[in-house]
């Protein structure tokens, strides 16, 4: 809700009616002269009601199923996704997810408020294998432009340590891999939409730094992942203004 304003009710403008008797009381004595006791409101008191439109965000959130510590890495960020859900639930705010790991990326759960699907969806997630870090920005960016065509914006979380080696061919080379992640990189870039890098290399990595920067994404390093510290981080991402 916004300020109330002088204005005629009508339409889609309701009365504001605490706001107009506010306006109405200071004129009261004046106008009692000429009244049976009830409180004299004119038209000049009028106020009304006015509401911001928030446009809905998606998250999507692009999960790196592959290497040893996927298990780890996927229970904490189940824990951060439920953690948004719950606080996003009133803004009517929306996860997407997307897991990558072997020779695919798989489009875990398409938007949705459900805190019960998002659940569902994460437990039993397979872990280990290769990382077609391409094919998940090839989806994410499919994912947005069909977000953006329903009016949502989206916004881009990757959790990942950055080092891709499968292309998007589902074939095996790190170089191939590493350019192939570079150029959905840009095309993510070129789309303006906000993202986040949290980095889960036990050290700061380049490539991931790298990676983040073609993006134009936030980077965050957290080699131990925590789901309240990651979510705190995607809602500052989500909200800059906050």
């Amino acid at each position: 809700p916004l300020p109330p304003r002088p204005g005629r009710p009508g339409g889609q403008a309701r009365l504001h009616v605490l706001a107009t008797l506010r306006a109405a009381a200071p004129k009261q004595r004046l106008r009692q002269a000429h009244s049976t006791g009830r409180v004299a409101i004119r038209a000049e008191d009028f106020h009304i009601q006015r509401y911001q439109q928030r446009a809905s965000s998606c998250l999507i959130l692009a999960l790196d199923a592959s290497g040893s510590a996927a298990l780890q890495r996927l229970a904490e960020a189940k824990g951060a996704v439920e953690l948004l859900l719950q606080q996003s639930y009133a803004r009517r705010d929306s996860v997407c997810i997307v897991a990558f790991r072997g020779a695919q990326a798989q489009l875990l759960l398409p938007m949705t408020r459900s805190l019960v699907r998002a659940k569902r969806a994460m437990t039993g997630l397979p872990g280990g294998g290769g990382t077609p870090l391409a094919l998940a920005l090839k989806m994410a960016h499919e994912q947005a432009t069909q977000l953006q065509r329903q009016g949502v914006t989206p916004i881009l979380v990757v959790l990942s340590d950055g080092r891709a080696n499968v292309t998007l061919q589902g074939l095996g080379g790190r170089a191939q891999a590493q350019l192939d992640a570079q150029s959905w990189g840009q095309q993510w870039r070129a789309t303006g939409h906000r993202a986040l890098w949290i980095d889960t290399s036990m050290q700061p990595d380049a490539q991931a730094q790298q990676l983040a920067a073609t993006m134009g994404a936030s980077y965050l390093p957290m080699p131990q992942v925590q789901s309240q510290r990651m979510a705190h981080a995607i809602e500052r991402v989500r909200n800059p203004s906050a």
